[in-house]
């Protein structure tokens, strides 16, 4: 049983109708009449008892994506050579298969802006995925790159360093960032590049990202140093100390990081040299030694050790 307070009983003009999908009728819950005895059941005609069994028997399509030229509404043809029902299809079909899917991937491009579009996300994704970026901030930076499109900010510019600038603005925005560097390495675009293209996404886009902090790239240096926990809260409880001094004002994020994790790795006897925290930080052995000095002689930390 379902109400309906949309239509009008045409014999007391009650509003209070009700759906009785068993016997398929439509019936005033005031007067008794049956208004309508055939209505359509919109549910599915299958059951399911558990949320498996809804999955699998669910025909609706995936939701849509940015990651996808056409937001994923388009129909796709799988390129795993089974038929609905897993079957393997036959050596003589699958050329005629390969051939309708060839020429389905060409018309669902068609023109020149959802051809660059369409690999421009491509391009997102696999950088993305080099990065080791969750799903959500690929969609992200998918986002951005389409509001750049759309404000026509890529003319003159290349399409890789608008998609880098999207994937840095994503990582930023989200508080995961990944250093200009890290980018620069699996998208073999120039940093500078890059640094000048998110810029000019941040002022055209307005973009609400706030700077970043030291705390932001503790987690992500650490683990790929193989240092433990310890080492994270230490280096945390250093950078915070270092901000309420004021040594790093001023001073570029990553290099403070990497300082204060250099020196949680001695203080912890996990002790990593300063070319592979330089190596992992992307800065400088240099900035790492002048950091760690400023640290170590505002906070008294033994700098022999």
């Amino acid at each position: 049983m379902e109400v309906d307070d949309v239509k009008v009983c045409p014999e007391c003009g009650s509003h209070h109708l009700v759906k009785d999908y068993e016997r398929g009728e439509l019936t005033c819950y005031d007067c008794g009449m049956v208004i309508e005895d055939s209505i359509i059941d919109q549910g599915p005609e299958w059951r399911s008892f558990d949320s498996d069994q809804d999955e699998k028997r669910s025909r609706t399509g995936s939701p849509s994506s940015f990651m996808s030229h056409d937001k994923g509404l388009a129909t796709e043809i799988s390129w795993s050579n089974k038929d609905y029902y897993g079957k393997r299809i036959p050596h003589k079909n699958r050329a005629q298969i390969y051939r309708v899917r060839k020429w389905h991937q060409r018309i669902r491009v068609s023109n020149a802006a959802e051809r660059n579009l369409s690999m421009a996300l491509q391009i997102l994704n696999e950088d993305g995925t080099k990065l080791g970026i969750p799903k959500d901030i690929k969609e992200t930076a998918a986002l951005i790159y389409r509001k750049a499109v759309e404000r026509n900010l890529i003319r003159g510019r290349s399409i890789e360093s608008i998609v880098c600038a999207s994937i840095y603005a994503a990582c930023r925005m989200v508080n995961i960032p990944r250093t200009l560097d890290e980018i620069s390495k699996v998208s073999y675009v120039n940093k500078k590049k890059i640094g000048k293209a998110y810029r000019h996404l941040a002022k055209e886009l307005a973009l609400n990202i706030k700077p970043a902090t030291p705390y932001s790239y503790v987690s992500q240096f650490c683990n790929k140093l193989d240092l433990d926990k310890k080492v994270i809260i230490d280096s945390e409880n250093i950078i915070r100390l270092a901000s309420e001094s004021g040594i790093s004002m001023g001073k570029g994020p990553t290099g403070v990081a990497a300082a204060a994790i250099y020196i949680a790795a001695i203080k912890n006897g996990k002790s990593r040299t300063q070319k592979d925290v330089a190596r992992v930080s992307g800065v400088t052995e240099v900035t790492i030694r002048n950091r760690y000095k400023e640290i170590s002689r505002m906070l008294g930390f033994d700098q022999n050790e």
